[in-house]
């Protein structure tokens, strides 16, 4: 089948990805809350996550993946004209962490740099957001990024929660001149997204310390301050959503599953990824996973995943790669590339 012919495509220019050196395992976890490698890996596919060190930020996670996504695209940080990263712990309320990652890149063209707390969705709904722009000014280079200090959010008392995510950070330049560059990575064919807010309250982050209920001077964050979530309803909507979305963007460009050279699903859990794959009747050597050696690490995971994918040679060129993923929100995005 053939893909429709769109008018607002973008292209990919440049990939990258960055993870901190320090590796949290099962085993160190089972020292930490009462958990086991196996219940972990049984229920989850994590042997391993990446934890930063005292002191690194979001910002630091997303200036590494930026540099890279930089030299890959053979590109200067004063070519970047727009800067999006998708993150749920930004270093701070404000000045939102895109401005920080401009300053520290010292990309003094940038006209715009804005942060999307969309959870796990982040990267993908930054993307959609890069089409726009992109549109109206196809010269635009648009920087979008996916980082995340998860464990700066994580309760290390709560098995349910602190065995699942790990810290990194993923980022891609796109634009929307399809000539004139030394290398074209790939072109987005189409994004599709979905919000579920009535559904929020499953999976949420900080139930104080926000505006519905502040801090004051002086009170201790206590276990609401951190991640919170309700796994078993969590695992059954992001396998319903993730496969309805990536069904629906599929059809809707005149493809199906078996067009497909390559399916890059969220990396939250391998069960949920293993059961989107057999709905949507998907060979697992088609789908790529790194999330039992990165965890979930939110907003960064699928262009983590991407980039990955991208630099170990598991996408040629010519390859047709489905990315979906799921997030607080809830959100849910599917994305169509073609290499």
């Amino acid at each position: 089948m053939g893909l429709l012919k769109k008018k607002n495509n973008m292209i990919i220019l440049g990939l990258g990805h960055f993870v901190p050196e320090d590796i949290l395992t099962n085993k160190q976890l089972e020292q930490m809350v009462d958990t086991s490698d196996e219940w972990i890996t049984t229920r989850t596919g994590i042997k391993a996550r990446r934890i930063v060190k005292k002191g690194v930020a979001c910002s630091d996670l997303a200036y590494n993946a930026s540099k890279n996504a930089l030299e890959n695209a053979k590109l200067d940080p004063i070519d970047i004209t727009h800067i999006i990263v998708g993150t749920f712990t930004s270093d701070y309320c404000a000045p939102a962490t895109a401005c920080v990652l401009q300053a520290k890149l010292g990309s003094k063209k940038c006209e715009m740099a804005i942060d999307i707390a969309a959870g796990c969705s982040g990267f993908t709904y930054g993307l959609e957001l890069a089409r726009g722009i992109v549109f109206n000014k196809p010269e635009a280079k648009v920087l979008v990024v996916g980082s995340e200090v998860c464990s700066s959010r994580m309760n290390f008392k709560d098995r349910n929660t602190c065995v699942l995510f790990g810290d990194g950070a993923g980022a891609a330049i796109v634009t929307g001149h399809m000539n004139g560059y030394p290398q074209v990575i790939s072109q987005v064919i189409d994004i599709e997204l979905k919000t579920i807010g009535e559904l929020g309250h499953l999976l949420m982050v900080g139930l104080e310390g926000g505006s519905a209920e502040p801090l004051a001077l002086g009170q201790r964050v206590s276990e609401k301050y951190f991640t919170r979530m309700k796994g078993r309803e969590v695992f059954k909507h992001a396998v319903r959503n993730m496969t309805e979305i990536s069904e629906h963007i599929l059809k809707k460009n005149n493809l199906t599953s078996q067009d497909l050279d390559l399916f890059i699903p969220h990396q939250a859990n391998y069960r949920i990824i293993e059961a989107v794959a057999k709905k949507m009747n998907i060979p697992m050597e088609k789908v790529f996973i790194n999330v039992d050696r990165y965890g979930n690490t939110s907003a960064a995971s699928i262009i983590l995943a991407l980039s990955e994918a991208y630099s170990y040679g598991r996408i040629q060129k010519g390859d047709l790669v489905l990315l979906a993923t799921f997030g607080a929100g809830f959100t849910v995005a599917s994305a169509i590339l073609k290499f």
